[in-house]
């Protein structure tokens, strides 16, 4: 009974960002529990080296491109994976994007590129497969929050603005489409070792500050998600909507 809370076999998921960091992880541990899985990153092969891992394994999966900052390409993304395996049952929204600058010359491009990215196309997506899901009496949702859903940071006043968005969209989400069985949630990551980290990774001093506040003592790593994320795609979630889902080595809790 225990496993088959957790199995995913028969089940399709698209998970955006796939091409590394987190986004390929959590690809490749959806694929472990079982299901078929799209992966999407913004460049034409992108997840090539995903997909490749993916195949090893008794699940099916393709590599779909989309540039998450075009409305056009984020719908082009919907149309194609709502043609594979009758319909999307998992969406993880992994894509994402950080500019760093003080807020008092923060270039709108960017404020715009960056919610665009973060949020726009986390909404968009949930909105092309919710009609299949609602078909189907089921479906998953995962959004990717961050901890600064929690808090302000300084000089990502677009990242932050995108990730609070993130969170009350969850939410309001998992209001309207509780009802048909979907449950929407998010994974608030701590500070996991990621390209959009590499600055303050680079930083002797802000690591070191990082390290010390985090009670587990370190940084985490895209592996520490794969558990959290199959948790949330499967049966064992059933009763859970609407959250949003800290795995930051206890750093909230200090």
């Amino acid at each position: 009974m225990t496993t088959q809370l957790f199995d995913l076999k028969g089940k399709t998921a698209l998970v955006t960002g796939a091409s590394r960091g987190l986004g390929k992880q959590i690809a490749m541990g959806l694929a472990a529990a079982g299901a078929d899985v799209i992966c999407s990153s913004s460049r034409e092969h992108g997840c090539e080296e995903t997909c490749s891992e993916i195949a090893k394994s008794a699940s099916k999966t393709w590599d779909i491109a989309a540039d998450l900052s075009d409305a056009k390409s984020v719908s082009a993304l919907a149309e194609k994976a709502l043609s594979v395996n009758d319909g999307i049952d998992i969406l993880v929204n992994v894509g994402g994007t950080i500019f760093r600058s003080p807020a008092i010359d923060y270039p709108y491009d960017e404020w715009q590129k960056v919610i665009k990215v973060n949020l726009d196309a986390s909404f968009l997506l949930a909105q092309a497969f919710a009609p299949k899901m609602i078909e189907k009496g089921q479906g998953k949702i995962i959004n990717i929050a961050s901890m600064l859903s929690y808090s302000g940071g300084m000089t990502v006043p677009a990242y932050t603005a995108s990730k609070h968005a993130i969170a009350g969209v969850t939410k309001a989400l998992a209001n309207e489409w509780a009802q048909y069985n979907i449950q929407v949630n998010a994974i608030a990551p701590g500070y996991f070792r990621t390209d959009n980290t590499q600055a303050l990774q680079d930083d002797p001093g802000r690591n070191s500050e990082i390290e010390k506040r985090i009670p587990a003592g370190r940084w985490g790593e895209a592996e520490d998600l794969i558990g959290t994320a199959i948790f949330l795609s499967s049966r064992a979630s059933d009763y859970v909507n609407g959250h949003i889902l800290a795995v930051d080595g206890g750093w909230l809790a200090r």
